[in-house]
């Protein structure tokens, strides 16, 4: 594939997070060519083609691994199904998206990662804030101020993740069809943990990935988690160089707003993001950084970010990934880092 050309996308699954948080933003980027979809929902395949002008549909994602020539594969399925599928498309050997969490358990990710090595494959996970303006311009203010010193050490890193309305209208373009379910094959259960221990780590690895891999992101150093408040609502980590770090995890919620923000505070200041809710269009979160070294008046600035969200710059990431011309905001490697920090968290919150 030459550097210019349009990249030619192969779809797998076309659900409500393949429609509203990947395809029809994929659909508006000029250098991308959606070239086919596998959608073992037949109806709602066919409908969707031809909404978006796909020229070719599959029920089969194997049928269309065969028949195609693409340059890379979104494949948005649900996550305890990434260990089936993805051993699949790494035998193809081309780049691969897939949505977070990396799979339902570390054994089904370290397989995961086996498979992409052993097939010279590479693979982006689908964390969407790590693309989102403004934490882009978060963590290289952060990484900045690290290497200054203007404001002192890097003390502390909050989350807070209040339950609240994720949505915002993104599902509105959906379309749904009267196909009968199908019956799907899913990754097997994890073998150290009993059936409620995994309904709990599913639930918090559904819920509450994105803050953990954005921790690591932000800290930019590996963490552990340290403590876990028999609420449910309180992780506590440290850093590699003893950075504490929390998620809260919602504390309260809302019926109507998505109220998710960072705090990254050194000793003299700080940088803080509010982030938009997930399926939220044309809007990119907001940056506030405090600078108060001393010696002059202390200063607030808030940047202007450009009119794009999360999603439609995680698919602009992931075209140049596919070319080679930026690595993948997160691999393989690191989203199996997220699934071991999430399971010593389930382990002091259960004892099991």
């Amino acid at each position: 594939m030459a550097g210019q050309d349009r990249v030619s996308i192969g779809f797998i699954g076309v659900g409500a997070m393949g429609q509203c948080a990947h395809l029809r933003n994929y659909a508006t980027l000029d250098d991308c060519r959606i070239v086919a979809v596998a959608e073992i929902k037949d109806k709602l395949g066919r409908l969707v083609a031809q909404r978006y002008g796909i020229p070719h549909v599959y029920k089969s994602h194997k049928e269309m691994l065969e028949k195609e020539e693409m340059d890379g594969i979104v494949c948005s399925q649900p996550f305890n199904r990434h260990g089936v599928l993805v051993k699949d498309i790494a035998k193809c050997g081309i780049p691969i998206f897939i949505e977070k969490p990396l799979a339902a358990s570390v054994e089904v990710g370290e397989q995961i990662v086996r498979a992409i090595n052993d097939n010279n494959c590479k693979l982006m996970v689908g964390y969407h804030k790590r693309s989102d303006p403004a934490i882009e311009y978060a963590k290289q203010e952060i990484e900045r101020l690290k290497g200054a010193g203007e404001l002192g050490n890097l003390r502390y890193v909050r989350v807070l993740m209040p339950a609240g309305d994720w949505i915002a209208g993104g599902f509105d373009v959906l379309l749904s069809s009267d196909d009968t379910e199908p019956g799907l094959e899913f990754d097997p259960a994890p073998t150290d943990m009993d059936g409620k221990t995994f309904s709990v780590y599913i639930s918090f690895v559904n819920y509450y990935i994105h803050q953990v891999n954005l921790i690591r992101h932000l800290l930019g150093e590996p963490y552990d988690v340290s403590h876990a408040d028999p609420s449910g609502i309180l992780f506590v980590g440290r850093s590699k160089r003893g950075v504490p770090c929390t998620i809260e995890m919602s504390p309260y919620e809302t019926s109507v707003d998505w109220q998710e923000s960072v705090l990254v505070a050194f000793a003299k200041g700080y940088v803080k993001i509010e982030l938009p809710a997930p399926l939220a269009h044309n809007r990119p979160g907001r940056v506030e950084i405090l600078k108060d070294p001393g010696g002059r008046t202390p200063e607030v600035t808030v940047p202007h970010l450009p009119w794009i969200h999360a999603m439609k710059k995680q698919a602009l990431n992931f075209l140049n990934f596919v070319r080679g011309t930026a690595p993948a905001p997160c691999d393989a490697e690191e989203a199996l880092e997220d699934l071991k920090v999430a399971r010593e968290y389930i382990r002091l919150l259960t004892g099991k």
